[in-house]
């Protein structure tokens, strides 16, 4: 018998699954890279274009939000700004102003910068519009406000881990980056929120404090987000897109030093400059008087008399006395006042973390303080205010004397304190 090599088998097709696959990766990767022809230059940017272009949900989800986050300011909640924060807009709009400064093209920037703009001023609007609306209802603690109205470095690295994610999943995939949109808004819309809630309420501290960690975290953001661009091969590709990028980068830089006194600490750190030296306290102790004698003169007059004395002798002496002026006595008067002894209190709010130090009751917040901090009460200096009764203390607090009111229900002392209640006169 004899045996024939057996034929080769074809090989069998591909299914249309595995081919759309693979040519969804060869495309994916073929947008991963700036490509060298101008023609597809130009039709990538279009298309990235088309896609980060703003539209009308941009404006109607802003206002969603930024009512949800002006409430959870007023509310002092934590789980309202995370509501307002999940339903803020995609912020592909930033994505598109990023890709214009890289290409240089001025018309896509000003549309999505101006897109940019009117969802911000609808977020501080909202935020104005909550804290106008707590005026009634002061004094209330908003510890949320004040923590999203300063700079905090982990901020910045979750701003830069964003930017860089928001970026990348734009460029290399259709799909709608959600997650990355989301930390770059809570990074954005939280401290501008902030500050028109501060504004609104004429609370010291918000505004302009908010505003600024605003345009800082913006400014920081869209430098990170140039650079990844760079990265994934995104050039500028005439001499004034070149100008136009490097214009914005400077811009960019100088804001991130300027607000963040980086500049400084770098300055401080190579011996360029010396360290600010730090504010001197003046005592703003009440004097005491220094006890005064007073000279009182009393004249003491001795009245003068006639005696015949009669004697053995028939010699009758004549003794005249005359008027003498005593000297004069001191009769002395000392005036002494007495300074009230402080009285230490610890700050053990109920509610919101801490308490606030007014200017006077119910007026001008001057320094939060969270529980645990210290604060000396001035005895014998209460007011009653619409049935809240008002202590005055004082705190130091970064190395300055902060002195006003607070309310008596914040603090715990460690034995009670004489004449606990407010005077009949504020």
């Amino acid at each position: 018998m004899t045996f024939s090599e057996p034929t080769s088998q074809p090989q069998p097709e591909q299914t249309p699954e595995f081919v759309s696959a693979r040519a969804r990766r060869r495309r994916a990767q073929r947008r991963a890279y700036f490509p060298t022809d101008q023609e597809g230059r130009a039709a990538l940017f279009e298309h990235l274009a088309r896609r980060a272009f703003p539209s009308y949900e941009l404006f109607v989800f802003s206002l969603v939000a930024g009512a949800i986050l002006g409430l959870g300011y007023f509310f002092n909640a934590q789980a309202l700004l995370i509501f307002g924060i999940l339903v803020a807009p995609l912020l592909t709009p930033w994505i598109g102003a990023t890709l214009s400064m890289i290409a240089g093209a001025p018309r896509l920037f000003a549309q999505t910068v101006s897109a940019l703009l009117i969802s911000s001023l609808i977020i501080f609007f909202c935020g104005w519009l909550a804290g106008f609306a707590s005026q009634t209802f002061q004094p209330l603690t908003f510890n949320e406000a004040f923590t999203h109205s300063r700079l905090w470095w982990p901020d910045l690295i979750v701003l830069t881990i964003a930017s860089i994610l928001i970026t990348i999943s734009f460029i290399r995939s259709e799909d709608r980056p959600y997650l990355p949109s989301a930390l770059l808004a809570y990074e954005l819309f939280l401290p501008l929120c902030a500050a028109g809630f501060g504004l609104g309420s004429s609370v010291s501290g918000l505004w302009p404090q908010g505003l600024f960690v605003f345009i800082v975290h913006l400014a920081w953001g869209t430098f990170f987000g140039i650079i990844t661009l760079f990265f994934l091969r995104f050039y500028p590709t005439s001499f004034g897109g070149l100008v136009f990028t490097g214009s914005i980068f400077i811009v960019l830089i100088a804001i991130v030093i300027s607000y963040t006194g980086f500049g400084n600490w770098v300055m401080t750190r190579t011996g360029l400059s010396k360290p600010e030296p730090l504010p001197v306290i003046v005592s703003t102790s009440t004097p005491v008087a220094i006890p005064s004698t007073t000279q009182s003169l009393t004249p003491v007059e001795a009245t003068g008399f006639n005696s015949n004395l009669t004697g053995i002798s028939s010699q009758t002496p004549k003794l005249t006395l005359t008027n003498v002026t005593l000297a004069a006595t001191e009769t002395p008067t000392s005036t002494v006042t007495a300074e009230p002894t402080p009285i230490l209190a610890i700050i053990r709010a109920s509610e919101g973390g801490g308490a606030f130090i007014r200017e006077k009751p119910g007026g001008t917040v001057l320094v939060t303080l969270g529980n645990g901090s210290t604060v000396t009460i001035i005895p014998d200096d209460l007011q009653d205010v619409n049935g809240v009764i008002w202590v005055h203390v004082f705190a130091i607090v970064n190395e300055a004397r902060v002195e006003g009111w607070m309310i008596q229900t914040v603090l715990q002392t460690a034995t009670p304190v004489a004449n606990w209640q407010p005077s009949p006169t504020p």
